[in-house]
């Protein structure tokens, strides 16, 4: 779910390198292949830059990496439920349950919201959601764009750590 899929060649023993674009920028760490006999047949994975910047800086500063906690579950918006809120083109993460005290809740959210942007970012599904929260940073604030019932809202999600899982933990 948080790769970038490549064509570099990956085999096994020579993950860990970089995969940049035609600039020279970094945008991923090549990672796994897909395989069935253990050599590379042109389907790689890499880690996303953003995603290695923030566990290597969370290593570096506190030596202990601590995952942002969103305190709610999320499925897909299918068409049918995207037609019920009024969102056109189906798309975004609904808000199933909601961990009460936890950051979703302290923020507003609710069952039955639609998330369809995090700081300004559309989202297209739960999983392009808890990618760009995994890469925040706990203590820093996350926007939030939703749906519900049809009108358009926003929230201030504050990054936590799941509980028992924090930095003083």
């Amino acid at each position: 779910e948080y790769f970038i899929q490549t064509g570099a060649a990956i085999n096994p023993g020579n993950s860990g390198g970089a995969l940049v674009d035609l600039n020279g920028n970094l945008i991923g760490i090549n990672t796994a292949i897909f395989t069935r006999a253990g050599g590379s047949v042109g389907i790689g994975f890499a880690i996303p830059a953003n995603m290695a910047r923030a566990v290597a800086e969370a290593g570096e500063t506190s030596g202990k990496i601590v995952r942002p906690w969103f305190g709610a579950r999320l499925q897909e918006v299918t068409s049918d439920i995207a037609d019920s809120l009024n969102i056109d083109p189906p798309h975004g993460a609904l808000v199933t349950e909601v961990a009460p005290g936890g950051p979703a809740d302290k923020a507003g959210l609710k069952s039955g919201d639609a998330i369809i942007q995090i700081d300004g970012v559309d989202v297209d599904a739960p999983q392009g959601f808890d990618f760009r929260f995994a890469t925040k940073e706990v203590g820093k604030t996350a926007d939030i764009g939703f749906v519900r019932d049809g009108k358009a809202g926003d929230a201030q999600v504050t990054i936590a750590a799941a509980p028992g899982a924090g930095p003083d933990d």
